[in-house]
């Protein structure tokens, strides 16, 4: 073995020459990989300066690596073929907005009596429209966040919660839930 160099640090392989550097992709990757700062991590390229000579290196520093890259999400691809006009190819993304967006409108304006209700609804609707489209369309552009699954519980907890919420919404709510009046006696109470 090499100066610098022992089987404990696996620094060398067999059938690799003394005194080369690593000798697998995986380890050249790890020498060369960026620190924190952006800058490239020279520390696996120094010779060792133990005067034992020979052009050793050190070991690959065990630092934690930078994500480079991360997989696009399931279903993450365009909605519209790529010639298509950027709002064409998003169109699931926007419909769940200007739905939600509507419904904020709704909600701000208060433009007529339960208003509040109507545009919680809103809202809720355009999340459960959402999970349906994640469901139903295979590519939903950047309506697909996380996985498939994922996305679906997501929207359509979150969807069914704010439109219970607002139906149950006081004064003068629109769906009684008798079982709630005995869980806030018991707790609150």
């Amino acid at each position: 073995m090499g100066a610098g160099t022992s089987p404990a640090d696996g620094s060398h392989a067999p059938g690799a020459a003394e005194g080369a550097g690593p000798a697998t992709g995986s380890e050249e990757k790890a020498a060369t990989a960026t620190s924190t700062a952006g800058e490239p991590d020279t520390t696996a390229d120094e010779p060792t300066g133990d005067g034992a000579g020979g052009g050793s290196t050190r070991a690959p520093s065990r630092r934690f690596s930078l994500t480079h890259d991360t997989a696009r999400p399931e279903g993450g691809g365009r909605a519209a073929p790529g010639d298509a006009p950027a709002p064409a190819r998003q169109w699931p993304l926007l419909t769940v907005l200007c739905t939600a967006g509507a419904g904020l409108l709704i909600v701000g304006t208060d433009p007529f009596t339960e208003a509040f209700r109507i545009g919680a609804m809103l809202i809720g609707v355009a999340l459960l429209v959402g999970a349906v489209l994640r469901w139903v369309v295979p590519s939903v552009g950047m309506l697909a966040v996380r996985s498939r699954f994922t996305d679906l519980v997501t929207y359509g907890l979150m969807g069914v919660l704010i439109v219970l919420l607002a139906l149950m919404a006081q004064p003068k709510p629109w769906l009684h839930v008798p079982i709630l009046q005995d869980v806030v006696h018991f707790t609150i109470r």
